[in-house]
Order: C-alpha cells, then structure tokens, then sequence
C-alpha cells in the first residue's frame, strides 16, 4: 500500500500533525498528520469504524486530540474562541436534526448567527435566499422542518451550514439519506464550493463519489491514514482489498474511477 503524502503546502489551511485520540484505553485515531488546503475537496474514505468522523472532528476543532497539534492559520485549534471558530469553519455533524418545529427557513437562518452584530449580517437573506436554492429546498422554506423526510431533512441541514459561509467546510456524510440525483447534487455542490477556493473535507462512504468529485482521497483503516493523494493513486484495486476485505473493480469511465464490487 502506498505511503501517505503528508507534503504541506504554503496555502494549507489547517494543519494536523501526529494527531491520536484514545477513548476507553482504545487508539481511535493513530498518528494521523495531514493538511487542508483551500480550493479542494478532500474526501475521507474507509470501513465502517475507521475513526473518519473523528477525524473529521479533531481538524474541525470539535475534538481535542490526546496528542498531536491542529492548527489553523499557524493557531492551535483550541486557542481559538468558539464564536470566531464559528467564522472560520461550519461542520455538518451526521446528528444534525432539529427536535423543535422550525420552519425550513429558520432552520437555515441559524446558520448566519456566528454573523449577528457584525456588517455581514445585512447579507443575510442573500446567502439564506443562495443556500436555498443550491440545495434545491427553497420550495420547502414555509414547511416545519420535522415535517420533512429524511433526505429533505439532510438538504436543509446541508443548507444551514452553506449559510454559515465559512472559508472551510466539513461534511459528516452528507449524502447518507440521499437519493441518487441529490447525491451527485450534493457532491456538485462541494466542487462548486471549492471553485470558490473555500476548503472542503467530506466523509463519503460511496467510493465512486469520492473518485468522481474529490482532489485528494486519505483512505483510513483502523484509525491510522494509509494513505493520501488523488483518487487514481489511492483508490486501487489492491489497496481497497486490502482496507475492506472485499475484492472489486474499478473502472475508468470517461476520465473518472467507479469502484464495483467483484460479485459470483
């Protein structure tokens, strides 16, 4: 299997170095070190319990690591101070429901209070009115949000983050309770958020998503970062066998890998 590239780069935005986290005497995250940059989509890949989502909460600063530093713009994470952090980076969490009977749009609207008694709240109903339609929920903007199905549940909490119009952005499997269109719609939005030079790091567990729309691919297994680089270089057949215990093929199309299943 390949070594990561753990390279940094001038524009990396936040970087994590030798990060571990132990919970219940148990390694969830093993000497991972990585980097953020802006203008890129960063997919997070592996089983089942890998640790992706801590992952994802230690370099959003949810989670202090047992060792290892992140910083961000040269800062410890945890110097920073929640309401600033909250300018800095929004974190869509895989338990983002809302228990209260919101409407759709007040629901999305939370997203713009890091924004409250500063200039950048007179574009508030512009970036409600702009997360809305991206996540094509403007529809639904009058409707109690605990009406709503699953997949129309996970667009407005996609939604809400978008309009907290952050420089960084990470995504705790955003595309779970998605049907197929809205999926590939939200992938799109991730690679349109990105070609705004804004930084986006996505847990995905399909891998064909993540070869089609992600720069870089860190494949976890077991908590430790096996490897890291562009999909053609990490998502190999040899290597997805080796982390999931399960033979496949993949197949280039057009330009773009699809990860298929090898079945009798």
């Amino acid at each position: 299997m390949m070594t990561p590239n753990r390279t940094s780069s001038a524009n990396t935005i936040i970087h994590a170095t030798g990060v571990s986290v132990i919970v219940d005497k148990r390694t969830i995250i093993n000497d991972v070190t990585i980097d953020i940059l802006p203008g890129e989509v960063l997919a997070l890949v592996g089983p089942n319990g890998a640790g992706k989502s801590t992952l994802l909460s230690v370099l959003s600063g949810d989670v202090t690591p047992d060792a290892g530093s992140v910083t961000m713009g040269g800062r410890d994470l945890g110097g920073i101070r929640h309401l600033e952090l909250a300018r800095l980076r929004s974190v869509l969490t895989q338990e983002n429901q809302v228990s209260f009977p919101f409407t759709v749009e007040e629901v999305v609207e939370m997203g713009r209070s890091p924004w409250a008694r500063t200039p950048e709240r007179e574009r508030d109903n512009e970036v409600i009115s702009e997360a809305l339609t991206l996540t094509e929920v403007a529809h639904l903007a009058d409707r109690r949000y605990t009406s709503l199905s699953g997949g129309e549940k996970a667009r407005v909490s996609l939604a809400r983050v978008l309009a907290q119009s952050t420089p960084v952005i990470f995504l705790d499997e955003p595309t779970a309770a998605l049907d197929l269109r809205h999926q590939e719609e939200v992938m799109r939005t991730a690679r349109t958020l990105a070609g705004e030079g804004r930084a986006v790091v996505i847990v995905v567990h399909d891998l064909s998503l993540a070869a089609a729309y992600a720069d870089r691919v860190a494949l976890i297994e077991r908590g430790s970062l096996v490897a890291l680089g562009s999909p053609t270089d990490v998502l190999t057949e040899d290597a997805i066998a080796d982390v999931y215990g399960l033979r496949v093929e993949v197949l280039d199309q057009n330009g773009r890998l699809v990860v298929v299943p090898r079945r009798n």
